[in-house]
Order: structure tokens, then sequence, then C-alpha cells
């Protein structure tokens, strides 16, 4: 099943990509790579629990098993010892990828409270975006009666744009809403 923003891309964003950038190919055209969804849970060198449903939440909200990243040195201030599980990381491409953003534009942002719009000043040098959730609920695949902590998350949009602006007007294109 093509998934509806990969099919917009196709056939109507890369037409109008190509025509204000004048690009000479196709394969020019910015694409979103991958999206990387990453939680960081300080307290789950303590409890395994928060470590185990924060886990299951990213996997219900990505549709596809994460990795649990471990410290790679032992830190003696944050009471952190070296290869202890300290977050959560999903990366998602191709189709999932697609149907996930779809959601996250469509019911997951609209869903926050007093929202009006994302930062468009989260870019990178590359034009890649990044803008941090506070809290899982507004995911629709999230029961609140399920959920132990309140946690929030990471989003990394990586494009193969080469610029901020080129990064900007693609993902508008995809529809998200960017502050004015």
């Amino acid at each position: 099943m093509k998934q509806r923003l990969k099919q917009l891309y196709m056939e109507t964003i890369v037409p109008k990509l190509m025509e204000k950038f004048k690009y000479k190919n196709i394969h020019q055209v910015p694409r979103i790579k991958k999206i990387v969804i990453n939680r960081g849970i300080g307290e789950a060198s303590q409890s395994n629990k928060i470590l185990e449903s924060s886990f299951k939440e990213l996997n219900l909200i990505a549709g596809q098993k994460g990795v649990i990243t471990r410290s790679k040195k032992a830190i003696a201030t944050f009471k952190l010892r070296k290869n202890v599980p300290v977050g959560v990381t999903v990366t998602l491409r191709g189709e999932r990828m697609y149907g996930f953003l779809d959601r996250m534009i469509n019911l997951a942002l609209p869903r926050i409270r007093d929202f009006q719009g994302i930062n468009p000043k989260s870019f990178d040098k590359f034009g890649s975006y990044s803008l941090g959730l506070e809290e899982q609920l507004m995911f629709p695949e999230m029961e609140y009666d399920k959920i132990d902590q309140i946690c929030g998350m990471d989003i990394s949009i990586v494009t193969t744009s080469t610029k901020i602006e080129e990064g900007l007007i693609l993902l508008k294109e995809f529809g998200l809403p960017f502050k004015n």
C-alpha cells in the first residue's frame, strides 16, 4: 500500500521544487531520508520498569521495534555507569516513515494544547529538522490509562537537502504547520 504522503511527494512536491529551484534532474530534488524518534530516560538506570514501558510506548507510536541506547562511558556526577540503558531510539525509513509523518502532521500535532505551529528555526545547516514533544499523549495510539509516566521525545526529520531554505520548503509542502 502506497502511503498518501509518498504519493503527494511524487506527484506534486517534486514538480514544484524542480520548478522553484530550477533542478535539471529529478534526483537533485530534496527528499526525506529518515525520521529518528529518540527518548532519553534519566531515571531508567535506576528503574527497569520505566525503561520497559517507554520502550513499548515508542514501539507503539512508531509502529516498529526500537533500540535501547546505552551509555558509552561512566560519568560519576550523573551517577551513570558504562553500558547502562539511557534511552530508546527508533529510525523510520520508507513506507513507515511516510505513515508516521502523516499521523504526526494530521493527528498528533493538532492535539497539542494551545498549538500555534512548530518553530521554523529548528533546522540544522543541512536542512534537516528537529522538534521536541513534551508528552506522548498526543498520538492516537496512546491510551491515558496505560501510561505510567508522561515523557517527551525528540523527532528528527533528516532530509537530503543541502540548504535550510530547501528543507523548509520541502517540509512545508508536506504540510508541517510552521509558525509564521
